[in-house]
């Protein structure tokens, strides 16, 4: 797809351009154009390129997360800082590897996508955004030593097309135990492996694991009366990380990762209360082109369901199925 649109727009450049391009026939121009190496930069007015992506703005990187992130100000502040930093220091030291946990539906999904559309234009489509899902990628145990190989080979081969490349790893709570240690020489603190260079490279992983300690955190500090922007990082990351570790259900179980300090921030979402269920359904409302209903707003959060029973603070399904049930009020 990407190619032929590079064809296209080459063939209907306006004549000064195709003029500039005359000294070599257009036979060769346009072979230049699909491998992208005879007019790089010609080549990249047409399709997504590692080396022309776009400058990342930390204002935008902040108007994202505050219009679509809900009841996350640590995930907001380590997100922005994180990112930003990693992304403009032209010599850093090893990939940056962040670590998202947290209950369904808080957030963590969207973040990696906020990430991606960031820092390159096509987001999670871009050629130079990973993604691998543990149950649909590496679903059997028996495959494990070759699901290894793969995701050597696979991450290697794509570094060495793009330095810049961002790799996601979702439902890490789902994988096997000891696969995701294959990529531990990737996110050392290595000049070069095998001759090739990770350290411009991003690490995202997401999951489940340890959401049990964040939400124990967050209640405390509801029971004791204290605003919930009141928790602070130190307040739950040490834990958290030790929760994950020793957790066997988890594809970080015993990880050389852990272990070595290879994860550079381990980030906790904290579980919605319902007016961050609220603000969803609105924002949802607006995307569709509604005028925001506060009548909806109110009865789509209350079919939701919330926990403790007793005491019924956090959404049980975060923000995740609010937009279904959206469908209802809706249906023409």
């Amino acid at each position: 797809m990407k190619l032929g649109r590079a064809v296209l727009g080459l063939l209907l450049l306006a004549p000064s351009v195709v003029q500039a391009v005359e000294p070599i026939s257009l036979g060769l121009a346009l072979a230049g154009v699909l491998t992208g190496y005879i007019y790089p930069r010609l080549y990249c007015l047409f399709a997504e390129c590692c080396g022309q992506k776009r400058s990342l703005s930390r204002e935008a990187l902040q108007k994202d997360l505050d219009d679509k992130l809900f009841g996350q100000h640590l995930a907001k502040k380590i997100i922005l800082n994180a990112v930003f930093g990693f992304i403009n220091n032209p010599k850093p030291k090893k990939p940056l590897t962040l670590s998202l946990h947290g209950w369904t539906g808080t957030g963590k999904n969207f973040v990696s996508k906020i990430i991606a559309e960031n820092i390159y234009e096509g987001g999670l489509n871009s050629d130079y955004v990973h993604l691998f899902v543990a149950t649909l990628h590496f679903p059997h145990a028996s495959n494990i030593t070759l699901y290894k190989d793969q995701l050597q080979l696979w991450i290697r081969g794509n570094v060495s097309a793009c330095a810049r490349s961002i790799f996601i790893f979702d439902e890490m709570d789902k994988m096997h135990a000891g696969l995701i240690d294959a990529i531990k020489p990737f996110l050392d603190y290595y000049d070069l492996v095998d001759g090739v260079s990770y350290q411009k490279a991003m690490f995202i992983f997401l999951s489940n694991a340890g959401a049990e300690r964040i939400t124990d955190v967050a209640l405390d500090f509801w029971r004791s009366g204290k605003q919930r922007e009141d928790i602070k990082l130190k307040d739950i990351e040490h834990a958290l990380s030790v929760s994950v570790f020793n957790n066997k259900n988890s594809g970080f179980w015993h990880s050389s990762l852990i272990d070595r300090n290879l994860i550079d921030y381990f980030v906790p979402f904290l579980p919605l209360e319902y007016k961050h269920l609220k603000m969803c359904i609105r924002v949802e409302m607006q995307s569709r082109g509604y005028e925001i209903d506060e009548d909806i707003v109110s009865r789509v959060a209350e079919e939701m369901t919330f926990f403790p029973k007793e005491e019924r603070v956090f959404s049980d399904k975060g923000c995740k199925t609010v937009f279904t049930k959206l469908d209802y009020y809706y249906d023409d």
